[in-house]
């Protein structure tokens, strides 16, 4: 089969090669990919040198069931799924029952494949800051995948949510997808918020953990700016209002695969229905897979890049 794979003498370190077809374990169902999107962490890996020659990388991939799990797990053959793992780059991918869900028939699988990292990370993000009715939330780099869909589901879920972009220009975009509040960055946020969605770090960090009240977490889902967050000796007092407030890590590979099946499959719906926007601000053959990961190396990409194998 045809896949992108690491070959560090090429452009953005990544070619078009043969690779053996995947041969899929009896819980693992064979799935032909039609489309595959681009998370900024996956791209970056490739030019590291430690990564050999030849790997396949990708995480996000939809597509078709061509082979059930032998198994009987997960959906059967013909079915449109959208998928996690880590070989998404290639025309099949041998994935878990638990880390597939199921899509309408007729959804468009490039939507379907900015889900999986982006969407997934949100989501478990947002049900860890408990009922978010009425709370102030805020949400850096939110032009991003992750937070563009933190937005979306933290305004459908009655936050008033704080949106941090660099860009201008993404303003109005935000505010169409749910944010009450647009800012270039969390030092211009002048209320309280009780819970922050960072995806930036470094500076950002520590002034999204400035604007925390009382009793309010910081989840650090992403580190874009590459940037050391160094916080100051005042900022861990716990005086004028800034009582118990904490910065929590995460990983989404750390939550239990048991639970991607259903939430894949619930996100999967939304974006057919159109009640969830992807966020897809590049798209193309994967034959130009050169273009689009140079535009995420060089961080000219608010939204999503994906990538059409069919």
């Amino acid at each position: 089969m045809r896949a992108l794979a690491v070959d560090h003498t090429s452009p953005g370190h990544l070619s078009l090669t043969d690779v053996p077809d995947p041969r899929p374990a009896a819980h693992e169902a064979l799935v032909r990919v039609e489309a595959v999107s681009l998370n900024f962490g996956e791209v970056h890996g490739a030019t590291r040198p430690e990564v050999p020659d030849g790997t396949v990388l990708g995480w996000d991939a939809a597509g078709v069931v061509v082979q059930a799990a032998a198994d009987g797990s997960g959906p059967a053959e013909g079915a449109r799924v959208v998928t996690l793992g880590e070989t998404g780059w290639a025309e099949l991918r041998a994935v878990p029952a638990a880390l597939l869900g199921t899509a309408p028939e007729d959804a468009d699988p490039g939507a379907l494949s900015t889900v999986p990292v982006a969407g997934l990370s949100a989501l478990h993000v947002l049900r860890r800051m408990g009922s978010l009715l009425g709370r102030r939330v805020l949400v850096t780099g939110a032009s991003g995948g992750v937070g563009r869909y933190a937005v979306q589901l933290a305004a459908r879920a009655g936050a008033h949510v704080v949106a941090i972009s660099r860009s201008s220009a993404q303003a109005d975009g935000l505010r169409s997808l749910g944010a009450r509040e647009v800012h270039p960055e969390p030092a211009a946020v002048r209320e309280p918020v009780a819970a922050v969605l960072d995806n930036v770090g470094g500076r950002h960090l520590v002034d999204a953990f400035a604007a925390l009240s009382a009793g309010g977490t910081l989840f650090s889902v992403g580190r874009s700016s590459e940037a050391d967050a160094v916080l100051p000796p005042d900022a861990l007092l716990g005086n004028e209002g800034r009582h118990d407030r904490s910065i929590r890590t995460f990983f989404l590979f750390g939550d239990p695969a048991a639970g991607f099946s259903a939430d894949l499959t619930w996100l999967a719906g939304e974006i057919a229905a159109g009640r969830l926007d992807p966020g897809i601000s590049w798209r193309g053959s994967w034959a130009r897979h050169a273009e689009a990961v140079q535009t995420l190396l060089d961080r000219r990409l608010h939204g999503k890049a994906v990538l059409d194998l069919q």
